[in-house]
């Protein structure tokens, strides 16, 4: 048989079950909280099998829309249903919310099997469902992360690195020069802030000195932003692949994933001594994407910043921003902007941006 592409759009727009655009459907918007998807539904009339009772097929329709966002999360494009078991144990009033929650209990090359939940507001279950796939395709996409800014909070650590060593080279940065700047390799902003016709060894050297008194004032100091390292570990476990994309140098990379416990997630890490062109310039992207064996289209971009986004859309990778060091209006040329990670998780990744 064919096997058809997944099709984004179709899915959040028209969906009988989740499309937000479909005038007589369900319009579920499921979440992925890492281990398990939930969705909240109320039934109304038009819903109705017997008098007041929501129709069996609604019920159905719920568990089986649950489980296929479960083995979307974990990795699996395309499955085909082998079996699915559905036992109705109570009457689910109209008007009601309904709790549908559905996880994958087994996962093989071949297979993978869904258990799937429906539950009133009091715990009390209405309906449960076991489903066997056959899977046909396995996910080829990854997210690509930038480092400061998105994952680790350390603007305010850069900012006080940057005025010191400036300041031994009488040189004053305020915080207006710094906000435009953040995220850039040291190189672009050192010629920014100073002088473009430095030599290569003393733009060495001010690079060297504040990366030194960065990790001088960083270490144990290194906090994540809310929502960050969960979306990492949910990546993670969904057999997704993840790349680290930092202009930062190797160094620092290395204390901000030792400190915040994020060793073994990335696939792959590339920081600013291994391209010869900072963002806005989509080399970092596109090497990340060849050392995971991926085309462009297959990446997502997390980013902070408006240098990133156009290195992303450069590279013709889809980007969401986090507004976190930017306002939202300076982030507007990212596919979708959020105002923190807490707002984001796994589904939104997949099928949202």
């Amino acid at each position: 048989m064919e096997i058809p592409r997944l099709d984004v759009e179709y899915i959040t727009r028209f969906c009988f079950a989740c499309g937000q655009e479909n005038p007589i459907g369900l319009r579920l918007r499921p979440v992925h909280d890492g281990d398990e998807v939930t969705a909240d539904f109320t039934p109304g009339q038009y819903h109705q099998g017997w008098n007041d009772a929501t129709h069996g097929g609604i019920l159905y329709t719920l568990l089986d829309e649950l489980a296929f966002y479960a083995i979307l999360c974990n990795g699996v494009d395309f499955a085909v249903t082998g079996k699915s078991e559905v036992k109705f144990k109570k009457v689910a009033p109209v008007n009601e919310s309904i709790r549908a929650s559905a996880r994958v209990t087994k996962l093989t090359s071949r297979l993978v099997e869904v258990r799937a939940l429906l539950t009133l507001h009091d715990g009390t279950v209405i309906a449960e469902g076991d489903f066997l796939y056959y899977v046909m395709r396995r996910s080829s996409r990854a997210v690509l992360w930038d480092m400061d800014g998105v994952i680790a909070d350390t603007a305010a650590l850069h900012f006080a690195a940057w005025q010191e060593t400036f300041a031994s080279r009488n040189t004053r940065v305020t915080g207006q020069d710094f906000a435009g700047l953040f995220g850039a390799r040291n190189d672009l902003i050192i010629k920014t802030v100073m002088d473009d016709k430095l030599s290569a060894e003393d733009m060495r050297a001010i690079a060297r000195d504040k990366e030194e008194a960065f990790r001088t004032k960083a270490s144990g100091k290194i906090s994540s932003f809310p929502g960050a390292v969960r979306l990492l570990d949910a990546v993670r476990r969904g057999g997704f692949k993840q790349g680290l994309i930092s202009s930062a140098p190797r160094e620092n990379i290395e204390l901000v994933v030792g400190e915040l416990g994020l060793k073994g997630l990335f696939d792959c890490i590339l920081c600013g001594q291994e391209v010869t062109e900072s963002k806005p310039s989509p080399q970092i992207c596109l090497m990340a994407a060849e050392r995971l064996g991926l085309t462009p289209e297959h990446c997502l971009v997390i980013e902070d910043s408006p240098l990133g986004i156009k290195a992303a859309r450069a590279a013709g990778m889809r980007c969401l921003a986090v507004a976190t060091t930017r306002s939202r209006q300076e982030l507007g040329e990212a596919d979708t902007v959020v105002d923190s990670l807490e707002d984001v998780d796994l589904i939104t990744l997949l099928i949202r941006v």
